[in-house]
Parts: C-alpha cells; structure tokens; sequence
C-alpha cells in the first residue's frame, strides 16, 4: 500500500510538469554531479562520463570504519530520435572494513543499472527570442519564461550481480537481482550563466529496498572554460535515510572532452561518509548528423511567417546602422 502511494505522489508531481534539438556545440555532462540533465546526447552521439572516486564511511554506533574507492562509468548514447537516449551506468567499489582489530577487503558492484531518457518538453523549441534594438535594458531585463524547464523521463532497472556488502540492510535480508527505477527531470536555465536540474527518483520500486530519492543541482559558469556546482541529494527508505551535499568544479578542456572534481559530505554520522573523486567525460561525435527542420520548398505557413519576420527584423537592424 506504501508503495502505490508513493507512486502516487511521484506521478502527481510528473503530470503537474507536463502540464505546462539535443545536440549543442560542445560537450554537456552529468559529472561532476550526482544528477542527470534533461537534455539527451543526440542522435547517433557516444558519450562516456568516467570517474575514480574516493570513499571514507565512519559509523559511531556499529565502531567501524571503510576506506577505499568507487570506479564510475556512465555510456550515453542518442538513438532514434534528438529527444532520446539510452543510458548504462556501472559503479564498482573496493574498500577496506575495519572493525576492532577484525579487517576485510571488500569489493563489488555498487550499482549497476540500464535505462532510457525522453526528453517530453524544451521550452526552447520553436521559440526565437525578440530582440529589441532599441533598448539594451529591454533585451537584458527579468523574464518568466526562465521558469519554464524542460522536463524528461528516466525509465530503468537495477541489476544485482552477485552478493553485494555494500547495502545498508541486515544481513539475512538479500537484495533482489533485478528492480525498476523511475526518474523524473527538470531543467531550467536562467540568464547565460546558471543552471538548476531537479530529479525526483522512485529507486527499487516493489522491494523491501525501495526508496523515494531527489538532487538538487545549481551550476554556475564562470567563463567558456571553467565552471562550479553545488549540489544536495537526499535518500528516504525505510533502510536508509540521509542528506548529501556536493561541490566540485569543470573545465571544458575541448569541445568534446571534460575534466572535473568534487568533494562530498553527509549529514550524519550513522555512518559518516565522505567522498573526494575526479572525472573526465568524452564524446564520440562524428557520425552526428544534424536535424534539418524543414526541406526546402516543404516550409509551413508558420515557418515562412517566422523566416519572413527574421527579414524584416534584419533590415531594419541594416536601416538603423545606415
């Protein structure tokens, strides 16, 4: 019964979205983050987004102590349409336990999941903004339409590949080798500058493990090289509860390559974690071909009203100059 209801809430909060061209010039990752963006690759785009993460779990009540690493690995790829792509995500951990004098070497996969996003709604599709050229101030004030997102659609499964130690339920409870997971997306960007994503997740639906999770991302760019985030994911399960917060850095090192770092903290100490990792992402982008709108000769009325006015618009700008 907690489950549907949970469900619920979940798909309440997607409609009450809905309600209401992927490709860009250079690179557009997930990483250094914990979220993932509205926006998908493109079509027929290979992205990879790596990682090496360090991981330190401290737990005052049980006495023991984990060290070690999580190595990441996300393969995006955009197939059949500009809205779509398929995503693998793999998260393989070794660390060291120490309890007492009692120490174990422990490894496994983490996370293991498939799935695909959709992109539903872009706000910027078929939408030119206006430029006033006779006021700057016209052209650079406020605008509601900054807090309009787009919105997707995850859809996937966790994969349990063997016996994993790295789960917070008691022992004789076994994690089940497969289970769905829904996320929905929201993204909005407002000026050049800043960009907020927002995931709402229902992960492990119909198990014992099940859990409704969010992240919170505001990313900031400081230049066409460098930018910032700050990030809060929370967990609410019946085996697990907690709060995280990120931050960390990119830099575009070319259109097609991303380095990054980040640092993260948890808000209790049943356990402590604390995560430090660096990243790089790439892009295979050669076989993109680019969407043509509209042939030519196949234009609609819509499309020759807005080329017509995009004419207009010049010539005046022409006139204004002369």
């Amino acid at each position: 019964m907690k489950s549907i209801q949970v469900l619920f809430i979940l798909i309440f909060g997607i409609t009450s979205q809905i309600t209401f061209g992927q490709f860009t010039d250079e690179i557009n990752s997930n990483r250094p983050g914990k979220s993932m963006m509205a926006y998908a690759v493109g079509k027929k785009i290979i992205q990879t987004e790596t990682g090496v993460t360090y991981v330190s779990e401290d737990h005052d009540l049980l006495e023991y102590q984990a060290k070690g690493f999580i190595g990441e690995l996300a393969i995006r790829y955009g197939v059949w349409k500009e809205e779509l792509e398929v995503i693998a995500d793999i998260q393989y951990q070794s660390d060291k336990l120490t309890v007492g004098n009692f120490e174990e070497k422990r490894n496994g996969f983490k996370q293991l999941t498939l799935g695909a996003k959709y992109l539903i709604y872009d706000p910027f599709k078929n939408y030119v903004e206006k430029e006033n050229i006779y006021s700057w101030k016209a052209n650079k004030k406020f605008k509601w339409r900054q807090f309009i997102p787009a919105f997707s659609m995850y859809a996937g499964a966790n994969f349990n590949v063997g016996d994993t130690p790295f789960n917070y339920a008691p022992a004789d409870i076994k994690e089940p080798s497969f289970s769905p997971k829904v996320t929905a997306i929201a993204q909005n960007h407002f000026g050049g500058r800043w960009v907020l994503v927002t995931n709402l997740t229902y992960d492990k639906i119909g198990t014992d493990f099940a859990s409704i999770n969010y992240i919170l991302t505001l990313t900031r760019g400081f230049n066409a090289k460098w930018s910032g985030f700050i990030e809060n994911q929370g967990y609410m399960g019946d085996y697990y509860s907690d709060g995280v917060f990120r931050i960390g850095a990119a830099f575009l090192f070319d259109k097609n390559m991303q380095v990054d770092a980040s640092l993260g903290k948890n808000l209790k100490d049943t356990p402590g974690l604390l995560n430090a990792g660096i990243g790089f992402s790439w892009r295979f982008a050669d076989n993109y071909e680019e969407v043509q709108m509209a042939k030519p000769g196949t234009e609609t009325k819509t499309d020759k009203k807005m080329k017509k006015k995009g004419e207009k618009e010049a010539k005046k700008r022409k006139d204004a100059v002369e």
